[in-house]
């Protein structure tokens, strides 16, 4: 099988709000998640460079949303999307008037781009889904928005270990198992599945 090839990454712009956002008409897919669960790296992995998003040792750096423009090519077809870096969301650090912008910006952004195909909500294999990562999984699904649980830092367990995670993620978040992806930034590690995956939804919204 022709795997998918990234032909093009590059950052696009910064928002806080709906007037910043690219005026383009490409379908965005969306990556949300607590902070430090590993978003900056897998959007590197799947883009397969280094520093395309900004990777802090420090949680709670992304304070914008954040837009690439992707290009993909599979044979001799080719489609462009943008993936967009939301702001992580439960580090406690970070002032609560602060938390509550972001927040506000966020759901701006989830209640109102029409252009959003599907949103990855990322959630490290090695813990449960946390009463934030629930509510915000439970937020997704009130309002209709398409979501892939993507189980981050899958390197980090052996694989018997992964597997009883899967299975608790997908317990707790009462979804099937096939729709929670696990995913090692460092190895690359269910990057073809995640591309062939929004490789698909681009094709169901053409």
């Amino acid at each position: 099988m022709e795997k998918i090839v990234i032909t093009k990454a590059t950052y696009l712009t910064s928002a806080v709000n709906k007037s910043q956002y690219p005026e383009n008409s490409l379908s965005e897919v969306a990556f949300l998640g607590r902070s430090n669960v590993g978003k900056s790296s897998l959007i590197n992995s799947v883009a397969n460079m280094k520093s395309l998003a900004r990777v802090s040792a420090e949680p709670g750096k992304t304070r914008t949303i954040n837009f690439y423009e992707f290009g993909l090519k599979k044979e001799e077809e080719r489609k462009s999307f943008c993936m967009v870096d939301l702001p992580g969301y439960g580090y406690a650090k970070i002032g609560r008037e602060s938390r509550k912008v972001w927040a506000k910006f966020t759901e701006e952004y989830l209640l109102t781009q029409e252009r959003l195909a599907f949103l990855c909500l990322l959630i490290d294999i090695r813990h449960d889904p946390t009463t934030l990562d629930i509510g915000m999984f439970n937020f997704l699904t009130e309002h209709n928005i398409p979501v892939l649980i993507v189980a981050t830092k899958s390197d980090k367990l052996s694989k018997n270990a992964a597997k009883k995670q899967l299975c608790r993620i997908s317990d707790i978040l009462n979804v099937d198992e096939s729709s929670v992806l696990p995913f090692s930034s460092m190895k690359k590690d269910g990057r073809d599945e995640l591309l062939t995956v929004i490789w698909e939804s681009l094709n169901q919204g053409e």
